[in-house]
């Protein structure tokens, strides 16, 4: 009887101990669960959705004021894919802050899919969020009701507004066309003014040249008047009267009589009455079909000869002054001349140099034209000849367009082994510098940047934004890049730049080596030469 009743003595205390034991575990599992529903949840707006349509997935984190939080970055939703992560929205809570954001999620094809648990890290302790199930909805057509086309071929869609290439040909070879019109035309003018002869000349050729037409034989006495008087009207209207080819017959003569009574001309009243018989006769073989006999015609013709002769002795030579005179206007008028060959010539120019630039912009855009044919330093740099040299002690090797200056400025620092190599400067679209320390010096990361960021700002730089990754060269070396943008201005004249910066830390044990790369923000070509500097960084182990 006593060994039973110790029997159930010891049941009961072991089934006390295991009674008190569950409670203390349902008591901490509960505390946990309710700490952590206090400080981490997650919730969607919905969990059924069409295929394309977007869930928004929100996170809550409570925390600690000073409390460092990382929320899931990437794609750690899948099988739902994440569209976009949304920015942080932090409000105070007394002494706590809460932490909300949201993803917006989607899928593309139908089913059920859970969205995963999360992981949420604050002060490097690791929370789960809850996970969901959501519904992926077909989107149902009604065949019956909408007609069905056959596939379309795929089309180019012209841009909102451009030029066709070919108008721009089109409009090259017009502008070709008219300067080389306006060349030939003015070619032409210059042989023709080359070629003319004075008016006396011209018309005892012209004369010869009627004596060898054959008119007279073929008995064409119209056309053999007509090209006779024309010769004689035109050497007066050269000579004598400039409306002598327009003029009447009574009009000329009267006009010729006229000068003769001023004495501008000597000629005798038996050359004027001469002339006069000619060009009657003349004009009516033309207009009347008078035939006057081949005899007639051959005597006509020798006493116009005459007429040009005596016409030619009877104008008075021109005086000193007047020689002078028309002298000066012909110079006047070469000068004019080639004022107008000038302009011309710079027009052509100038509209071949348009059609060329228009036709160079439209196919290869404005920043092919401009880096191509207006220079860009930056370009010219990048597509130069390189240099890969050692720098410092331990040194450090890059590749950079142009060989790195060594800084002799600060002599305390030379004398304990900092070493400085520079190109370019601040305001150029390109930057370098590499700096060296030996080993055994107090060193941190955060002093030696801290040092470029002194400098920069003493030499006009301001709002500089940070960030920092991990670095590794090609051949392995691990190192801290310090990256961001910040504006940089000369002075308060100059006009604010913006401008990426980069700075890649080295510690080997042998010492520390930075390289400092700075560039115009948007410049394309400034940022591939920091990539190309980045990437030819290596580290030169020194030899015991």
């Amino acid at each position: 009887m006593e060994k039973r009743l110790r029997q159930n003595h010891i049941f009961d205390s072991l089934w006390k101990a295991v009674l008190v034991s569950c409670l203390l575990t349902f008591f901490l599992a509960a505390v946990s669960v309710s700490a952590l529903a206090q400080e981490v949840s997650a919730s969607v707006d919905t969990t059924n959705i069409k295929i394309g349509e977007q869930i928004t997935y929100r996170l809550s984190v409570e925390s600690d004021g000073g409390s460092p939080v990382v929320f899931p970055e990437g794609q750690t939703f899948s099988p739902l894919e994440m569209i976009e992560a949304y920015a942080i929205d932090t409000s105070e809570i007394g002494d706590r802050q809460r932490l909300i954001r949201e993803y917006a999620l989607t899928q593309f094809d139908s089913g059920q899919y859970t969205i995963p648990q999360q992981r949420v890290l604050i002060n490097d302790r690791e929370f789960r969020t809850d996970s969901f199930s959501v519904v992926v909805n077909d989107v149902v057509v009604d065949t019956t009701k909408q007609k069905m086309y056959p596939i379309k071929p795929a089309v180019e869609v012209p841009p909102a507004f451009g030029i066709p290439q070919w108008l721009w040909w089109l409009l090259g070879l017009i502008l070709l066309g008219i300067v080389g019109y306006l060349l030939y035309k003015s070619r032409q003018k210059r042989k023709e003014a080359a070629k003319q002869l004075p008016p006396y000349e011209q018309a005892l050729y012209e004369l010869k040249q009627l004596d060898n037409s054959h008119l007279l034989e073929q008995r064409e006495i119209k056309e053999y008047y007509s090209q006779l008087s024309a010769a004689v009207r035109r050497y007066l209207d050269g000579e004598v009267y400039d409306h002598a080819l327009e003029s009447t017959t009574n009009e000329l003569i009267a006009y010729l009589e006229a000068e003769r009574d001023r004495g501008k001309l000597k000629l005798e009243n038996t050359t004027i009455s001469k002339l006069k018989i000619i060009l009657e006769r003349a004009d009516l073989a033309k207009f009347a079909n008078s035939k006057p006999d081949v005899l007639t015609a051959k005597e006509d013709r020798a006493s116009v000869e005459n007429v040009i002769k005596d016409t030619k002795a009877s104008i008075p030579q021109p005086t000193e002054e007047e020689l002078l005179a028309d002298q000066e206007y012909r110079e006047r008028l070469e000068r004019k001349r080639k004022v107008k060959k000038i302009i011309f010539g710079i027009l052509a120019v100038v509209i071949l140099i348009s059609a060329a630039t228009a036709y160079i912009i439209s196919t290869k855009g404005l920043d092919y034209f401009a880096d191509t044919y207006l220079g860009n330093t930056s370009k010219e740099m990048l597509e130069g000849e390189w240099i890969e040299s050692e720098y410092g002690t331990p040194p450090v090797s890059i590749a950079s367009p142009d060989v790195l200056v060594r800084e002799l400025k600060d002599s305390t620092a030379v004398a304990s082994g900092k070493e400085t190599f520079n190109f370019g400067s601040l305001e150029s679209s390109v930057f370098l510098s590499v700096n060296t320390r030996p080993a055994g010096e107090d060193f941190n990361l955060e002093g030696a940047v801290e040092e470029v960021y002194s400098y920069l700002e003493a030499n006009g730089a301001k709002n500089i934004i940070t960030k920092q990754e991990e670095f590794e060269t090609l051949n392995g070396a691990k190192g801290m890049k310090i990256f961001g943008t910040m504006s940089f201005q000369k002075s308060e004249k100059s006009k604010p730049i913006q401008k990426e910066y980069a700075i890649l830390n080295f510690g080997m044990g042998e010492g520390y080596q930075q390289i400092v790369m700075i560039y115009n923000e948007g410049d394309k070509y400034a940022e591939e030469i920091a990539q190309r500097v980045s990437t030819s960084v290596e580290l030169i182990k020194m030899e015991n």
